[in-house]
């Protein structure tokens, strides 16, 4: 399903031509969201960070978190509760040469039926780095910023990988390419400290505190590819995917481990435990 100006309709339309600022600019922006099994963890706060991302992008937002979150909402009653979906809103700039002009954003919504990840995955090293903040626009989750992730997994598939993991200008070990890495050594999970290069995402911060809630030590850090040789669990978080177990890093090979299955229930249990009207608090 597709929203745009007030309106859903079951085929794309065209709302972006060749003149168009954010057409050529690369501009826009968006953030994801998923419904699945009758729940929409954290919609909200993937509304909020895109009304954030477009003010970085220099656009003027059309409206706020709530109203974008209800528009969101009124899509998926389009489809089956039980349904797996992909939830996309974009705010982009149709006027403006260089820059964009910020009186011409507009909004629009994508919904699409796209299954949940469930398999393990591997990963490779790749010779990208994440560009620190002041090289690009990295406090966005901004368009411009994901031929790199394209460039990192067309290497990573070339090799018989699925993901590839990636490091800052320092060659500190930041995240795969599509999602937030996490380590587990002994009891305790390491995962990257936002740094600026890296978009510390929002289901790995809700992972981050359900593991803290329960018991479980988790540590920011400056990662180095010997913490990932040397860890006994990985596993990602995002949206996408939500928390899915890593069993291959170049030649190194893991277990689907105790914490990295905990991590996932209780992210499961988070999900489905809240209230509708506290379901994306």
């Amino acid at each position: 399903m597709y929203w745009h100006d007030g309106e859903w309709s079951a085929e794309p339309r065209a709302i972006l031509g060749l003149s168009n600022n954010s057409f050529w600019m690369g501009n826009s922006v968006f953030d994801g969201a998923r419904a699945y099994e009758g729940v929409m963890p954290d919609l909200d706060r993937h509304c909020e960070r895109l009304l954030r991302s477009a003010k970085h992008m220099l656009m003027r937002p059309t409206m706020g978190a709530k109203h974008l979150s209800a528009i969101c909402r009124e899509g998926v009653a389009k489809f089956d509760p039980e349904a797996e979906l992909y939830i996309r809103p974009m705010f982009y700039a149709r006027g403006g040469f260089l820059l964009p002009d910020p009186d011409t954003t507009e909004c629009a919504v994508v919904i699409h039926r796209v299954a949940l990840p469930r398999a393990s995955f591997s990963a490779c090293s790749a010779p990208f780095r994440r560009p620190c903040p002041d090289m690009a626009p990295t406090q966005a989750k901004a368009s411009c910023l994901y031929p790199l992730s394209q460039h990192a997994l067309h290497y990573a598939h070339q090799k018989g990988f699925d993901n590839a993991l990636l490091c800052n200008a320092n060659g500190d070990v930041v995240e795969f390419a599509t999602c937030n890495i996490m380590i587990v050594k002994g009891s305790t999970v390491y995962t990257p400290e936002p740094d600026g290069s890296f978009l510390a995402g929002i289901t790995r911060a809700r992972v981050m505190g359900l593991l803290r809630d329960a018991g479980i030590e988790v540590i920011e850090c400056r990662m180095q590819w010997q913490d990932v040789l040397d860890a006994d669990e990985i596993f990602s978080t995002g949206n996408f995917g939500k928390v899915l177990p890593a069993h291959r890093v170049n030649d190194r090979h893991y277990e689907h481990g105790p914490i990295a299955k905990l991590a996932h229930e209780l992210y499961r249990t988070f999900a489905h435990d809240m209230s509708p009207a506290a379901a994306t608090a």
